[in-house]
């Protein structure tokens, strides 16, 4: 599938859950969550999700900071938790996630060989900037293109139209890697080169659209680019 990535001159990542781990903020506070940590941050981000296709659907369009205070407030309500400042502390964690441990070094070294670089995410800038900053690779990030400039998330076209339009591209010349398969399958629908990076290693969902390669972390992106 390498040949499908040969006229490609932007590399574009998703944000949550591709280059920053989601679940690293529940982890920050897993001693006063207990064994709640792992059911707590699973739940909070499948719903979060879910309001995003939802608020889509309805055109009730809030920011990603709304949506992920709304997402937790279900999830505090379900597991039956009363603790405002657990609250603000894993909302605030949300702005420090943590890296992928192979992220830093491969977007480097798509740097030193001369591809644009970018973020497109469902993410507010509020919450997009200070975690490009404290996860340390904004060096190697032209841009962090939001949802927020246009008001409806992914996986709408809408949102995949916004690189072409910045840098001035084909669909075809973007390279777009996401952890998550629906958003890899809308940005295959729309007609970018394709890496689904299938950390959890989970089933390819059935929506009659193919990717161009599936990758267990983003590492094995770079052949499929040329670099070594």
């Amino acid at each position: 599938m390498a040949e499908r990535f040969s006229d490609v001159r932007v590399c574009v990542f998703d944000a949550y859950g591709t280059l920053f781990d989601v679940h690293s903020a529940a982890a920050k506070h897993s001693a006063a969550l207990g064994p709640l940590e792992q059911k707590l941050s699973e739940m909070w981000r499948a719903k979060q999700l879910q309001y995003t296709w939802l608020r889509s659907l309805m055109g009730n369009y809030e920011d990603f900071q709304k949506v992920t205070e709304d997402a937790l407030g279900y999830v505090f309500s379900t597991l039956d938790l009363d603790d405002p400042v657990l609250f603000a502390n894993l909302m605030n964690s949300y702005l420090t996630l943590e890296c992928f441990e192979e992220v830093a070094d491969v977007l480097k070294k798509l740097k030193d060989n001369g591809f644009l670089t970018a973020i497109l995410s469902n993410g507010s800038p509020d919450m997009l900037d200070p975690v490009v900053e404290s996860s340390g690779v904004a060096e190697y990030i032209d841009i962090s293109l939001s949802v927020d400039d246009i008001g409806i998330f992914k996986p709408s076209p809408h949102v995949y139209q916004l690189p072409c339009d910045y840098f001035g591209v084909e669909a075809s010349q973007i390279s777009f890697q996401s952890s998550n398969c629906w958003d890899a399958i809308g940005a295959a629908h729309f007609g970018y080169r394709v890496a689904w990076c299938n950390r959890y290693k989970q089933e390819m969902d059935r929506l009659s659209v193919q990717v161009d390669a599936e990758i267990s972390d983003l590492t094995e992106l770079l052949p499929l680019l040329g670099v070594e």
